[in-house]
Formats: C-alpha cells, sequence, structure tokens
C-alpha cells in the first residue's frame, strides 16, 4: 500500500499594592512599604497629584531618592511601567516593568502587568516568558516546606490561602501563555512556548489543547521533526495515560515510522485511543466521535501495512461511519483506506463504491483514490 498522508488535524489584571504574602517561605514576592516612612509619605504625596505628567516624573524623582531601598525602587518602576502604558508608550512600560522585576522577581502583579502590556504591545515571546515565570510561582505553593513551629493544620490553612489569593493572577497567566501559542505564527517559536507552557504549568486546563498544537506543530508541514514528537508524545501520557491526543499523537506517527516495532506501537497506542475515545456512547460529543474515527482510521491502516486487509476493514467501516460529517479530510482518508482494503481482498464492487465516494472529495489522497479506482475499474472490466 503507498504511504498516504493521513496527519491528525486537531488542532484581569489586578492593580494592588500588596502582593501575595503569608509566613516565612512563601513562595510569592510581596512588596511592603511600612506606614509612616518617609517612603510611604513620598507615595501619598504621588498618589494625590493628579496630572500624569507630574504624577510620572514624581515616581522617577521617588526611585532615585530611594535608590538603596528595593522594595521602593520595584515599586516605583512597577509605577513608573504602568504610566507609561497608559500612555500609550508599551516599549518603555515594558522596560520599566522589568526593572520591577529585578527587584521582586516573583511577583505575581508586576508577572500579571508585564504580560498585559505584552499583549498589547503583541510580544509573544515576551508575553509567554511572563506566563512562564508565573505559572512557576503558582506551582509552587504548593510545594512549600512546613516552617518550624506551625501546625499541619495552620499550614494547610495558610497554603490555600495563599491559592486563593493568587487564583486571578494565576488563571490569567495560565489562559494569557495559552493565547500566546494560539496566536503564534512561527512554529520554531511555537513550539518553544509549548515547551515553556508545558513546563510551567503542567496541570493546565488547556493541556489537551496545547497537545494538538505540539502535534500540528512537530509534524510534516510544520517543524516535521519524528523525533522530538515522539519524545513529546512519551512525556504527555507519562503524565496523563489517557491524553487523547497524545495517543493519536503517537499512533499516527508510529504507523508510518519504518523502524522495527513501530507499527506494534501504533496499533497499541490507536486501541487506547478508541478507548477513551468512547466515540460509540450515547453521549459522545463530536470531539469524542472525531478521535474514535481518526484511531479507527490509523488501527486499520496500521493492519493493512501489516498485509491484514481482511482485519483492517471493520476498524475502517467504523472510521468511515465515525467521520463522515465530521472532519471531511479524515474522512476521505479512511474512504481510500476501506476501498483499498476491499481491492487487496478483490471485493471489487465493495471497493468501487468506495472509491468513487472518495474521489469526489477534494483531500490529499484524492489522486491516489483515483489511481486505485482506475485498477478497480480496469480489473473489474477485465472480469466481464
Amino acid at each position: 500500500m503507498k504511504r498516504d498522508t493521513g496527519l491528525l488535524r486537531f488542532f484581569a489584571f489586578i492593580l494592588g499594592f500588596l502582593v501575595v504574602g503569608g509566613f516565612a517561605g512563601a513562595q510569592s514576592d510581596k512588596i511592603v512599604i511600612p506606614a509612616g516612612t518617609p517612603e510611604d509619605h513620598d507615595l501619598s504625596a504621588i498618589s494625590n497629584e493628579q496630572d500624569p505628567a507630574k504624577k510620572l516624573a514624581m515616581y522617577q524623582d521617588f526611585v532615585q531618592r530611594y535608590a538603596s531601598n528595593p522594595a521602593a525602587v520595584a515599586y516605583g518602576n512597577w509605577q513608573i511601567s504602568q504610566a507609561f502604558q497608559a500612555a500609550g508608550d508599551l516599549t518603555r512600560a515594558l522596560d520599566y516593568g522589568d526593572k520591577a522585576l529585578t527587584g521582586s522577581p516573583r511577583n505575581l502583579d508586576i508577572l500579571v502587568s508585564q504580560a498585559n502590556i505584552a499583549q498589547q504591545a503583541k510580544d509573544n515571546s515576551k508575553l509567554m516568558d511572563y506566563a512562564a515565570r508565573g505559572g512557576v510561582v503558582c506551582s509552587s505553593i504548593d510545594k512549600q516546606a512546613k516552617p518550624e513551629g506551625v501546625s499541619d493544620e495552620n499550614f494547610k490553612r495558610q497554603i490555600e490561602d495563599q491559592k486563593i489569593a493568587a487564583k486571578g493572577n494565576c488563571d490569567f497567566l495560565e489562559s494569557a501563555g495559552f493565547n500566546a501559542i494560539a496566536g503564534e505564527n512561527d512554529a520554531k517559536a511555537r513550539m518553544a512556548e509549548i515547551e515553556s507552557f508545558s513546563a510551567a504549568f503542567p496541570d493546565s486546563k488547556f493541556s489537551d489543547q496545547v497537545s494538538s498544537y505540539a502535534i500540528y506543530t512537530l509534524g510534516p508541514g510544520q517543524l516535521n521533526d519524528r523525533t522530538r514528537l515522539f519524545a513529546y508524545g512519551e512525556k504527555t501520557l507519562a503524565a496523563n495515560p489517557d491524553s487523547l491526543p497524545a495517543l493519536l499523537l503517537l499512533a499516527g506517527s508510529y504507523v508510518d515510522d519504518p523502524k522495527p516495532g513501530s507499527l506494534a506501537k501504533a496499533i497499541t497506542y490507536a486501541q487506547k485511543a478508541i478507548v477513551v475515545a468512547k466515540a460509540d456512547a450515547p453521549d459522545a460529543d463530536p470531539q469524542r466521535k472525531l478521535s474514535g474515527g481518526i484511531a479507527h482510521s490509523v488501527l486499520g491502516y496500521a493492519y493493512l501495512k501489516q498485509d491484514k486487509a481482511q482485519t483492517a476493514i471493520p476498524e475502517l467501516k467504523s472510521a468511515v461511519a465515525l467521520l463522515k460529517g465530521q472532519d471531511e479530510q479524515q474522512y476521505a482518508i479512511a474512504l481510500y483506506r476501506l476501498g483499498f482494503a476491499y481491492a487487496k481482498l478483490n471485493r471489487i464492487n465493495e471497493a468501487r463504491d468506495v472509491l468513487t465516494e472518495c474521489v469526489r472529495i477534494q483531500s490529499p489522497v484524492q489522486a491516489q483514490a483515483q489511481d486505485t479506482l482506475s485498477k478497480v475499474n480496469a480489473a473489474r472490466a477485465k472480469g466481464r
């Protein structure tokens, strides 16, 4: 059987002065300007200034005046950053925000502020950098060591308080990071962003969508990097054995891999994907039907490559039934594979019907289907 092209196709901001705080060992930075200090007095005066230009100058003077106070410098640079953002000067807003992060690198409010500015500037690289740095802070909250002298009950409560306080920022950064991936046009940059996002948000609610982008990015037509594709899929399954995108990724990739043992792996992953998708269940949604259909199609294709056409046919018939009306391209691929299986078994009339339907669809297998149909028609005419 000719190699076909069965590609897998899935594909608030919070302003505040105090940041997440807590007991010693807390994983998120906080900025504290003690009440009654000269810094506190000057900040009160600045906040009362109504003229934006004068307020900006006062913050710049504040940063210079208290250069020896890291908290004051970080806070002042953060306010200068927001002033430039409000004025539409996003380049300087990012520069001053980065200065603020130098003094308070794990400050979620500042990271959110920077991510917000990077979104406005349409700078996906910086956006992902801030999102990933924030994700590391968010995921570290659960990993803190219990300080001495704190009871288990109090420690657990304090951790939950921190998570509640950080939730808005963490949700924003997670969504912003995913949006950076979705909006990235450069395949190499997108894959770097996917890897950064996956490391920073290992349990993300966007994991399936990110896996789909990885499949697309590493596959043919993009980076075409099968080695990284296998590594990504195996790593994803190690964390989530029931990840449908990863199962389909590995099944669809191993089925065309020439190395010994790859077809057996493709069959194993396709069978597992069928079980996980439960596409025949009464409550199966279109995505589960699509996933199940692709899995059946890959499984049938693997059997064909093992010269087991008879075994392939039931899988490919299931694929055709599930994919019809779901995805025209995958439907055409399954039709071609089914028509080829019928032809291999000399079931000429069935092959002719299926292939005739396949060639009506513009798809990557249209020319192959037409070639096979011509041979089937010739055999049919000869047999009369």
